[in-house]
């Protein structure tokens, strides 16, 4: 089954392209099955390549998957048209009636700034909090899962001496786990931050299972079963060359950066980057939604009960 997706919006044509099944509404509503609801709050400031990213994972199973995007209600966003947000996002105040299976928090770029310090903060802990009644399961990726576990365990995230940027390869730390199911013993990671999550504070929290961690930039994914979370640290949904861009922004800049780890060829930013995630990314994101599916009431109304 196909990820139904408006026809108009940008991960349409790029998912066909790449032969990932997507559906249009009027087609979706000729098929008589209950589709996953899946909702994506998009917090990154390149919302269509964001999306993209997602719909592109989550399109990959067997499942109609029904995607609906979401934004803060007050932030506005300067690096995506606004008839882009306004055609296709809604904001969470109008959402909040409804009942979903799954809910994608993204990243952002203010890992500096205190979590307080966030315009939306007040919003996004509504959010978390909703999530709890309204939401089956929730996937925190990135600051968004530094956000979650914060809020709901007090767990700080600390600043890095320098940035955490490159490929690096992670442990399967619990194989019998489902969100594993068919993962290899270690696997490489693209990872892209100024902050960490300490192992240790994770581990004095009953109930939070490590799932994955490297030996260089510490814990990754993190499960929460009290919350009905997933919580991952790195960007198992990166394409081929977001690091690459990355490095090219900063390095046009004229900023103090380093070439990323373990990604180019010989460590040369001349040559193409090698993909070698893509794999794991599709496993992990196609193991959460079959969790979802395995594990959801039929009934939306039951959702959160």
């Amino acid at each position: 089954m196909p990820i139904k997706i408006p026809e108009a919006l940008p991960a349409y044509e790029v998912l066909t392209r790449e032969g990932v099944m997507v559906v249009s509404e009027d087609e979706a509503a000729r098929q008589d099955i209950r589709p996953l609801r899946i909702a994506l709050l998009n917090l990154m400031p390149k919302k269509i390549q964001t999306e993209n990213q997602f719909a592109r994972l989550i399109g990959a199973t067997p499942l109609q998957i029904e995607l609906s995007l979401v934004r803060m209600s007050e932030h506005q966003t300067r690096n995506t048209a606004a008839a882009h947000m306004e055609s296709f996002y809604r904001p969470f105040q109008e959402v909040k009636a409804e009942k979903f299976d799954g809910l994608i928090i993204t990243g952002a770029p203010i890992e500096h700034m205190p979590f307080t310090d966030v315009t939306y903060w007040d919003e996004l802990c509504e959010v978390m909090n909703w999530s709890q009644s309204n939401v089956h399961s929730t996937f925190g990726v990135c600051w968004g899962g530094m956000a979650m576990i914060n809020h709901f365990h007090g767990v700080r995230k600390h600043l890095l001496p320098a940035k955490a940027f490159g490929c690096f390869r992670h442990r399967n730390l619990s194989p019998a786990s489902p969100y594993l199911r068919g993962f290899s013993d270690d696997c490489v990671i693209p990872v892209s931050r100024w902050t960490e999550m300490r192992q240790s504070e994770i581990d004095a929290v009953p109930g939070l299972v490590t799932l994955l961690g490297s030996d260089e930039v510490g814990p990754c994914l993190v499960e929460d079963p009290a919350h009905r979370a997933l919580y991952i640290f790195n960007h198992f949904e990166y394409d081929s060359d977001t690091l690459k861009q990355e490095y090219d922004r900063d390095a046009a800049a004229g900023g103090d950066i380093t070439v990323p780890v373990n990604y180019y060829p010989d460590n040369d930013p001349t040559r193409a980057p090698q993909n070698r995630w893509r794999s794991h990314a599709h496993l992990l994101y196609g193991n959460w939604i079959n969790q979802i599916y395995q594990t959801t009431p039929f009934e939306m109304d039951k959702i959160g009960l």
